[in-house]
């Protein structure tokens, strides 16, 4: 595993994801779906996934820019241990700023990650 951003450790191995994939919780945005799962650590690791439907190289990895930048800005409300994982949708990469962020927040929201303050 590697540094990402936000403190967060990277997931990378595909059994990482198939195991948030099938026992973690997630909501649905149009923007985006978040999965997470608590990880048993004192980190949090981060995983980011945008499929080829999502378009093209540049699009993708705008997107995939956009989802880390968010997770960036809002990993001091995340609680830790958790495993969490971003997965890019169709709107992902044209979508406000403002919009993309207002969605992580409620999802991280109802799945019961954001720190009690």
């Amino acid at each position: 595993m590697r540094k990402s951003i936000g403190g967060a450790m990277s997931l990378t191995l595909n059994n990482q994801f198939k195991k948030l994939y099938q026992k973690g919780d997630s909501q649905v945005y149009p923007s985006v779906v978040v999965y997470a799962k608590r990880n048993g650590q004192k980190n949090n690791r981060l995983g980011i996934t945008v499929s080829k439907k999502i378009g093209k190289a540049v699009t993708r990895n705008r997107a995939k820019r956009r989802l880390r930048e968010v997770y960036r800005t809002n990993s001091a409300q995340l609680s830790t241990g958790f495993d969490f994982v971003l997965v890019a949708r169709g709107r992902t990469a044209t979508v406000p700023f403002s919009k993309l962020n207002a969605d992580f927040l409620h999802a991280a929201d109802k799945l019961g990650v954001l720190k009690n303050e």
